[in-house]
């Protein structure tokens, strides 16, 4: 007999430092920081409206990314018209037309346990096809458009929950001949204008829902605070680590890991009903 929780729990400290440290970690090693966002909530049994406290999350991520690459930000800041820029640009065209034209489609997928599993194991495949590629020749000043514009299509398909961005972007740039330590920071560089639009994109649901007056009433400033905090520095040291470890290590390890989490996520729906 299948006993599914359905206790509703609200946000505390507690749990916001949880989430806010899985997002810090999992946006940036190839593991779907949406996932695990949407897995957690579930195990906690957060019914209540978390699309405020995910922009949270993801704007401490985003403070890592500029505090891990602050010279290149300088750099880009300084002088803007400069190659670097458009493609970043470039790379995010693809994931901004998918947002728009698939978007309910896509806050469905939020939803559901099975498409969840399905995209952890998507994210695997990815990754061991990563393995095939050895490391590149192209350096930064190599990038050319149609690395970006690839690039770019890989971080698409990654917006669903489970299927990683940062798996996907440096798949792309790996297949397109960049050097590993080149691929990861491109990949990262790209996560600020992702970060920033999906924050953008979701705050306007957040002002035509209860506003932030409401978001700030119901949840309280302490957990966003917390969160934000945990997010951003376990993000810094997701960087450092991954920058490290993509020059050693197979991406493959981390395919072993959301193979198991989607196999205990479909256990659970088919078998236990203990979340979903």
């Amino acid at each position: 007999m299948q006993t599914k929780y359905r206790g509703e729990m609200s946000l505390d400290v507690f749990k916001a430092v949880i989430l806010g440290v899985v997002q810090g970690f999992a946006e940036f090693l190839p593991i779907s920081s949406s996932g695990h966002l949407v897995l957690l909530q579930k195990i906690f049994g957060l019914e209540e409206n978390m699309m405020a406290f995910d922009i949270v999350l993801h704007l401490g991520s985003l403070t890592a990314v500029f505090v891990a690459f602050w010279a290149e930000i300088a750099e880009i800041l300084r002088r803007p018209l400069q190659k670097m820029t458009a493609l970043l640009i470039v790379a995010t065209v693809p994931a901004v037309i998918a947002a728009l034209c698939f978007q309910h489609q896509i806050e469905a997928l939020f939803a559901g346990s099975l498409f969840l599993a399905i995209s952890f194991i998507i994210t695997g495949l990815l990754l061991f096809y990563s393995d095939s590629f050895h490391s590149g020749q192209k350096q930064d000043e190599d990038i050319g458009w149609m690395d970006a514009i690839c690039i770019g299509c890989l971080q698409a398909i990654a917006i669903p929950p489970g299927i990683s961005r940062s798996g996907c972007t440096i798949t792309g740039a790996l297949a397109r001949g960049l050097d590993r330590r080149a691929a990861a920071r491109f990949s990262f560089l790209l996560s600020i204008p992702a970060i920033l639009g999906a924050a953008v994109f979701t705050f306007k649901d957040v002002l035509t829902g209860s506003g932030l007056s409401g978001v700030m009433s119901s949840m309280g400033a302490l957990p966003l605070l917390f969160g934000f905090t945990a997010a951003a520095l376990s993000g810094y040291l997701s960087i450092r680590f991954m920058l490290t470890l993509i020059q050693k290590a197979k991406l493959r390890v981390f395919a072993y890991y959301v193979f198991a989490l989607a196999f205990l996520i479909l256990l659970d729906r088919f078998a236990l009903g203990l979340f979903f």
